[in-house]
């Protein structure tokens, strides 16, 4: 079978690899759609703290099992399912806590589900039992596949609470993402930040009840405004950038709340102004991954078909152009590839 494999950094190939079989607990799937995504190109640029280099490449997914090991009852080949690559333990201290997005095991190598650039996957049987789901016959392949995004998404608004407006920084997936949960969730004012003319067009078509086009850098005094003068209730940053979440700190309202969701190398520092944190009690809060109470959440989004993700795929292309396709996202020429 073929299989996208990162061999180190821009360093991007298919290589022929035998079709895996499932051991007790596991799955395997036949992949039909796979996305692209901010985090696997981050990795494809730089490498990244948590997903192995070189290793197998791609983590967003939905397909058909292929075969089932022993001890599997809930599926069965043929079957069309939708998953995300990993699962808590449920064992250890912050997963007793009610933490599992930050479980100590998330990580191991033998219990992620990554390669889903490929013509089929291995699910893990910690996967399977807590994060495999079946695909209903009114959910395209596409729209199933954004489960793992889309979790992501459900936890940092768990994070954020339930604000009556909110300013989103970037108009890549994620920060189309949140806009459409926003407005799913009864976000009367959503306001979309960007510098890209079709992330912004894309941002008023999911949901944005008004776009600003510009650098972060520069616009505070004009979001400030938009908002009499105060800022808004909430920021949230999307693109990535420690500029950005100094900016998002700078452009919410006193009492105000900032969910910085782009995630930064690790030994990055960021410095915010002490006083707006202190005396204005600016609230700062991070967000990470997904527990299976979002996971579930998700999956109810896609299911009830209230967003619609699909808009968000910029193109399609067959696993042969995996490298060229990473090429042109690097150039910044897509937003996001669905893959077949």
């Amino acid at each position: 079978m073929l299989q996208g494999y990162l061999a180190g950094i821009r360093r991007l190939t298919l290589r022929e690899v035998p079709v895996p079989e499932p051991g007790p607990g596991e799955v395997v799937v036949r992949v039909e759609r796979a996305l692209t995504c901010g985090t696997d190109l981050k990795t494809f640029r730089r490498g990244h703290a948590r997903l192995p280099v070189p290793g197998p490449f791609g983590h967003e997914a939905a397909g058909v099992v292929h075969a089932v090991g022993p001890g599997v009852e809930r599926f069965r080949p043929g079957d069309a399912v939708m998953w995300v690559p990993t699962a808590p333990c449920g064992e250890c201290p912050p997963c007793r806590a009610g933490r599992e997005n930050l479980c100590r095991r998330l990580f191991e190598p033998d219990r992620m589900a990554l390669g889903a650039y490929a013509q089929y996957l291995l699910l893990p049987a910690p996967v399977v039992d807590r994060h495999l789901f079946p695909k209903p016959d009114h959910v395209s392949l596409e729209r199933a596949a954004f489960l793992e995004p889309l979790s992501c998404i459900v936890r940092g608004w768990h994070r954020l609470g339930r604000p009556r407006e909110v300013v989103v920084m970037g108009v890549g997936t994620i920060g189309l993402l949140h806009i459409m949960v926003a407005r799913a969730l009864g976000v009367e004012r959503v306001v979309a930040v960007g510098r890209r003319p079709r992330g912004l067009e894309l941002a008023r078509r999911v949901g944005a009840t008004e776009i600003v086009e510009g650098d972060a850098q520069k616009l505070a005094g004009t979001i400030r405004e938009l908002f009499g003068g105060e800022g808004p209730e909430a920021v949230i940053e999307a693109t990535g950038r420690a500029e950005g979440w100094q900016a998002a700190a700078e452009w919410v309202r006193p009492g105000g709340r900032v969910l910085l969701f782009g995630g930064l190398a690790a030994g990055t520092w960021v410095h915010f102004e002490a006083f707006r944190i202190h005396y204005e009690e600016v609230d700062l809060v991070g967000s990470f991954h997904y527990t299976p109470r979002d996971v579930r959440e998700a999956y109810d989004l896609l299911v009830r078909g209230r967003l619609p993700v699909e808009e968000l795929i910029t193109d399609r292309r067959p696993l042969t152009d995996l490298p060229e396709v990473f090429r042109e996202l690097d150039r910044g020429e897509a937003i996001k590839v669905a893959l077949y």
